[in-house]
């Protein structure tokens, strides 16, 4: 498959973090152009009582939208949907969002995990996925899912990360993951998303 291909092929984004990832998000988001034509989906490790200020603060910072996700809520292209606080986001095979309250994966609702083996689920090899910064092993085994579905896998340099514990353990389970430091990683992802002649036109 050429490499036009392969951009033109990937319909959706997933990315997961946890300490360390508020940071990266700032620094990776803004990169996304307000023409950035794919949903991005996103877990961050939140407290429980969390009400919804990450969604805020990154609507004010980015060129796309971003919005917590709402139960049954259909996908949109363009809009940045992150997990609420003490929510599992999982993506439906109609391509809807549901939330859930099920145990903690790893201590930890939402998870990265379910959210990135959900879309794997429902995107299969047109879902990329990437794992930033964060002190568990939470995303490893969603990472793994996005891999074994034939999408891109994507890890920050764990020599970049705040806390390499999440990127190390993704590399581990996913050593076919392209690493990458976050100065790089918001162009790899424009030129997956976007046409050559359009990419250039935003950059």
């Amino acid at each position: 498959m050429n490499e036009s291909k392969k951009r033109s092929h990937i319909q959706a984004l997933v990315i997961g973090g946890s300490a360390g990832a508020v940071g990266a998000l700032m620094q990776l988001l803004p990169g996304l152009p307000g023409g950035f034509p794919l949903p991005v989906f996103i877990v961050i490790h939140l407290p429980p009582d969390d009400k919804g200020t990450l969604a805020g603060l990154l609507n004010s910072q980015c060129q796309m939208i971003v919005q917590e996700a709402e139960d049954k809520e259909p996908i949109r292209p363009g809009v940045i949907s992150l997990a609420p606080a003490n929510y599992h986001l999982l993506v439906e095979r109609d391509f809807s969002f549901s939330l859930s309250q099920d145990d903690p994966v790893f201590y930890s609702r939402p998870s990265i995990d379910v959210l990135f083996e959900s879309a794997a689920d429902a995107y299969g090899s047109a879902l990329a996925g990437v794992i930033l910064t964060g002190a568990s092993a939470d995303g490893a085994r969603g990472l793994q899912a996005v891999h074994r579905a034939g999408g891109r896998t994507f890890v920050q340099d764990p020599a970049t990360a705040e806390v390499p514990t999440m990127p190390q353990a993704a590399l581990a389970a996913c050593p076919q993951a392209h690493v990458l430091p976050l100065s790089q990683l918001a162009r790899t992802l424009c030129a997956l998303a976007l046409p050559t002649e359009l990419h250039a036109s935003l950059s």
